[in-house]
């Protein structure tokens, strides 16, 4: 039990309610930052008006700015949403006008929504979404005009070729043909007037009314010239006296069904239209040129390339413009045959817009025919349908409806959208599920609420709290109407639900603010009282395992009530640490000697780094001496002092022994010359002996002493029986005082502890020293095997290293036979030193050597009195030197050497 005395935490303070609780619903009085903030939320969901937010955000922002924060963002939405609405108004107006203009500019409208963007304006509010969606079609029918007068003006072209490559062919295929190219042409007239009678015609660009005129007028012009020809040649056909039409090619065709000679014909015709003599190097130039413009287009026709060969054939027609008066008829014919293939392929308006048409009947079918793995889901498949049908309406836009292939498209994309109605009932089915689930959530949070154990344990009551939290957010998806609807209704749920453990939190908050304060009293108390330290820290868990709070805010509570108690301590531990600071003359010592260790080791010379070492171990050793030094002092003072205690006892003890036949005789005692007898010793209790226990020995006696024997052995004479016994080896204090096997101590004596310091200091160095000795022995090693090399190479003896270079295992009388066999010319075979080299080094041997090696290893367990090979590698080596030196004999001997030098 501690005599401590107990310590009342301090009464909390209760705060006085801020008049504008009332407003923010307790905002201003809340326990923390967390509540303040979700209480001022939860107020601005009510709507307030700006005056309140401007008075709440003057008292808030100099108390929590994370707080204000919430506040000063619906302020500036608000300033926002007033802003947007002037900018709203101002751009409406704007846009009414453009609307209400009779010529529209496409220019203007998308400048409106452009600007507008920059200016802020909400452009995803009423009314500015639906002027934009307003001026968006307008420009998408003005747009839609013009493509369509680019349509009709490539229709009046195709016709007026179909009407061109009738002229080369037979008047009864014109005549054929009449009848429908009266019904296009008809239509096309009724298309362009449909255009120019359009209520958005006058805000179609300046350029396309005059393309549109000048398409009407060359048709006109060539389906004028067309009828009269065709009739013309029909009654040619029907009277022989008729005129014949002025088109060259029906009027020959005529001329032979009456009977004139194909000959004759040529003749006339070559005589009607004589040409003028022209120069014979323009009629290769446009030849040439109409030649090559030819074969273009017949090799774009025949790859079936429809726009090139469009593009071919204008080029060709380009061409025929300027040289095509000095063609020949020959090839004037291969040019029409090529015009009319690049025609064909490239078709009538309605060819082409079917062949568009049937391409999207084809992936309207193929969106059922997916395989199982690669179906479309019910949003993408929603997405491809609605994409074909647009595609759909462009394709009507660019030619006549076609009713056949729009019934088979259409049932194809409903057999499709069964997909997409499957879909989207099956997202209406989850999001009604959803919506129960919450609704049961909500319910379950209210009826737990109501329970006994909500209030328990608050732990488990946080805990809970938490994982309502996480069924609400993993709820599923529901639309974003119906989150609205449910989204008050589980606010409201939750707060009554958390009430109790909020209230809870307040009153631990308080709690631990007054043992805050009570740990600062102690942490500033001059005498550290521990057992009250560790109380009101056994308080505080107590009460942090049992009120949860919000962890950032419990970490900040914790980090203020340890700080006082921490100084505290640490004040303690730096006063207790002052004396252990300072570093002894000996640590001094060390340090020094193990800094120039460190130096020696950076230099690189082996001389240096073993002086620096000796220098390290004096160091270490001294701290030997100085014990011994203090031990002998100490024993000198306690000599001195018992020297006259001894002298006055011997003196009394003396004078006592004197005096006692003086007193028996009743003579003078000092006329006798008698000598003092010598004082008897004083026999010191015996404490403990050792009896001897050998049969027929007494056992008060003590045992006797064993005979010397080998260490370990028992120190009688039979065997087994002491052995291991501490008696058997000699006592500790024997070990100590030199043991029974020399005179050197069993346990060093170290003298005082290092400082911890010093001691890493030390111990770093001799590591690093260590490892320098040995790189450095290692890079003297390799340099005394490559001086050998180097000496065996070139015969030279005066190169051969030294017998300290090539170390302690190479013999003064080894390293003569070395030299004596480079002295001399190259002669012998080295083949079996070299072998018997690679087995005592114990390396591998080259792959073609092997089988000698294997045979020389079973001749040398033949020969049992022969040394072995790793006896004899010195001179092995010797006769290997005294050999023809190359490159696979040196790499094998250095290997060898390598291993055997290192051996110890």
């Amino acid at each position: 039990m501690s005599d401590a005395p107990e310590t009342h935490p301090a009464p909390a303070k209760t705060p006085e309610a801020h008049p504008l609780d009332a407003l923010t619903g307790g905002a201003f009085s809340a326990a923390t930052a967390g509540e303040r903030a979700s209480r001022i939320r939860e107020w601005l969901t009510t709507q307030p008006a700006p005056e309140q937010l401007q008075e709440v955000f003057k008292e808030l922002s100099g108390r929590d700015k994370g707080a204000a924060r919430a506040v000063r963002e619906r302020m500036d939405e608000l300033r926002r949403a007033k802003n947007q609405e002037a900018i709203a108004a101002e751009w409406a107006d704007k846009a009414t006008a453009l609307l209400s203009a009779a010529k529209l500019n496409i220019a203007d409208a998308l400048a409106w929504q452009r600007d507008a963007a920059k200016a802020g304006a909400p452009l995803s509010r009423e009314p500015l979404s639906l002027l934009k969606v307003q001026l968006a079609e307008r420009v998408k029918v003005i747009e839609d005009l013009q493509h369509r007068v680019q349509v009709q003006r490539e229709a009046a072209v195709l016709l007026a070729q179909r009407i061109e490559v009738l002229s080369t062919k037979s008047w009864r295929d014109a005549q054929a043909a009449l009848e429908i190219l009266r019904a296009d042409v008809q239509h096309w007239q009724d298309q362009a007037q449909a255009l120019a009678g359009d209520d958005s015609w006058a805000s179609v660009e300046a350029r396309f009314p005059p393309l549109l005129d000048s398409s009407r007028t060359q048709l006109l012009v060539v389906w004028d010239a067309f009828q009269p020809a065709v009739a013309q040649a029909v009654a040619a056909a029907e009277d022989a006296s008729a005129a014949l039409p002025p088109v060259p090619v029906w009027a020959d065709e005529l001329r032979i069904a009456r009977g004139v000679p194909a000959e004759a014909v040529v003749a006339e015709r070559t005589a009607r239209a004589p040409k003028a003599k022209v120069a014979p190097e323009v009629i290769a130039k446009a030849e040439h040129t109409v030649r090559e413009a030819l074969a273009k287009l017949e090799q774009e026709t025949a790859q079936g390339h429809g726009k090139a060969s469009a593009g071919a054939a204008a080029a060709l027609r380009a061409v025929l413009k300027d040289h095509g008066k000095h063609l020949d008829a020959a090839l004037e014919q291969q040019v029409h045959t090529a015009l009319v293939a690049a025609g064909e392929l490239e078709g009538w308006q309605r060819w082409s817009a079917d062949q568009v048409r049937e391409d999207l009947l084809a992936k309207a079918e193929a969106l059922l025919q997916r395989p199982e793995g690669q179906a479309l889901g019910g949003r993408k498949m929603q997405e491809t349908l609605r994409q074909l049908r647009e595609q759909w309406k462009q394709a009507d836009q660019g030619g006549a409806p076609n009713h056949g292939l729009w019934k088979k498209f259409d049932e194809a994309c409903n057999a499709a959208h069964k997909v997409v109605e499957a879909w989207i009932d099956k997202v209406r089915t989850e999001a009604a599920e959803h919506k129960a689930q919450r609704l049961a959530l909500i319910e379950e949070v209210k009826a737990w609420a109501q329970t006994p154990a909500a209030s328990a344990d608050w732990k488990a009551v946080n805990r809970a709290l938490h994982q309502f939290g996480d069924r609400w957010r993993a709820g599923g998806h529901v639309g974003e109407k119906i989150f609205a609807e449910l989204q008050p209704l589980w606010k409201q749920a939750i707060a009554a639900a958390a009430a109790p453990f909020e209230s809870a939190q307040k009153d631990s908050l308080a709690r631990r603010h007054a043992m805050i304060d009570e740990a600062n009293v102690l942490g500033a108390a001059p005498t550290l009282r521990i057992d009250a330290i560790k109380s009101l820290q056994q308080r505080w868990q107590a009460e942090a395992q049992s009120v949860p709070l919000e962890r950032k805010h419990e970490q900040k509570l914790w980090d203020a009530f340890r700080k006082p108690i921490d100084e505290a301590f640490n004040r303690k531990s730096a006063e207790r640490e002052k004396g252990a600071a300072a570093l002894s003359e000996r640590d001094r010592a060390v340090l020094d000697a193990a800094k120039a260790l460190d130096a020696a080791n950076a230099t690189g010379d082996a001389q240096q780094i073993r002086a620096a070492m000796a220098a390290l171990e004096a160091a270490l050793r001294g701290q030997a001496q100085e014990r011994a030094e203090a031990e002998a002092a100490a024993k000198n003072q306690s000599n001195q002092a018992v020297a006259p205690v001894d002298s006055a006892q011997a003196a009394t003890e003396a004078g006592a022994d004197s005096a006692a036949p003086a007193t028996e005789s009743g003579q003078d005692a000092p006329a006798q010359d008698q000598p003092a007898a010598a004082p008897k010793p004083t026999a010191r209790p015996v404490v403990a002996v050792r009896g001897d226990d050998r049969p027929g020995m007494k056992k008060e006696a003590p045992a006797a002493p064993g005979r010397p024997g080998k260490p370990g052995d028992r120190r009688d004479a039979r065997s087994g029986r002491d052995a291991g016994r501490p008696d058997a080896r000699g006592s500790r204090d024997d070990a100590r005082s030199g043991g029974r096997f020399g005179d050197r101590p069993a346990y060093e004596d170290r003298g005082p502890r290092l400082g911890d310091a010093a001691f890493r200091a030390q111990r770093e160095a001799m590591e690093h020293a260590q490892q320098a000795l040995k790189k450095l022995a290692a890079q003297a090693h390799g340099e005394a095997l490559t001086h050998l090399l180097t000496a065996w190479e070139k015969r030279d003896a005066a190169l051969l290293p030294s017998a300290q270079e090539l170390g302690g295992r190479v013999t003064p009388a080894v390293r003569t036979a070395w030299t004596q066999a480079l002295g001399k010319a190259p002669s012998g075979d080295i083949a079996q030193a070299l072998l018997r080299l690679e087995i005592a080094a114990e390396v591998p041997t080259p792959a073609d050597e092997l089988s000698a090696r294997r045979m020389l290893q079973l001749q040398l367990l033949t020969r049992r009195n022969d040394p072995a090979p790793a006896q004899t590698w010195g001179q092995d080596t010797a006769t290997v030197l005294a050999g023809a030196s190359d490159a696979a004999s040196a790499r094998r001997l250095q290997n060898a050497l390598k291993a055997l030098l290192r051996k110890q």
